[in-house]
């Protein structure tokens, strides 16, 4: 008599909520980077059109610190992005994955390319990165008041194009949370998610 087989169990809830969200680390790494680099194009505005004066001075180095450490950051996010695979997304349209990857591309690539061309910009104009006005850092690029002149206009065009990809990313994530209603946000959350269509 044949003996009959048995189904594998089935995956606690707790379990398959966690395979559908991203790991602790990776979350808190996407949240200090965004609020750091919006921090950044706030500050970023707000200083340029400040008169030449002490308090211009010190949010330029504050700007050219969190830059670097931003920068920093953001090796630290590819390392660990390379190293653990992100969980699975939920249904959707072959054309949104195709934007969705496009779009984390494009982010991978600014969050290199932002502070890569404000370091160059100091180094071309003459002004040493000295991090937190104790540790000097090397310059990127010789001091050149043409090549200054050239990367600045390039600067403040990714950090723009960084501002409107951010714009994009917060609507397509308000739209899957609250008109598809599929849990992607909830990926990219600390907390527990309670939609039973996140974690099937």
């Amino acid at each position: 008599m044949p003996t009959p087989t048995s189904s594998p169990p089935p995956t606690p809830p707790v379990a398959r909520d966690r395979a559908a969200r991203y790991d602790p680390f990776a979350v808190g790494l996407h949240w200090l980077l965004a609020l750091g680099f919006l921090a950044m194009l706030v500050l970023g505005s707000t200083m340029t059109g400040l008169p030449l004066s002490p308090t211009r001075l010190k949010l330029y180095n504050w700007h050219k610190w969190a830059g670097v450490s931003l920068l920093a950051l953001s090796l630290l996010r590819v390392a660990w992005r390379l190293t653990h695979l992100p969980p699975p997304a939920p249904p959707m349209p072959a054309w949104q994955h195709a934007a969705m990857r496009v779009t984390h591309a494009a982010f991978y690539a600014l969050f290199f390319a932002v502070p890569l061309a404000g370091w160059s910009y100091s180094s071309a104009a003459g002004f040493p990165v000295v991090l937190f006005g104790v540790w000097p850092l090397p310059d990127f690029v010789p001091a050149d008041r043409e090549l200054a002149e050239a990367i600045k206009p390039l600067h403040a065009t990714l950090a723009y194009t960084l501002a409107v990809t951010i714009a994009v990313h917060v609507l397509a994530a308000f739209k899957h949370q609250f008109v598809d209603r599929d849990g992607l946000l909830a990926r990219m959350s600390f907390a527990r998610s309670r939609n039973p269509r996140a974690v099937r």
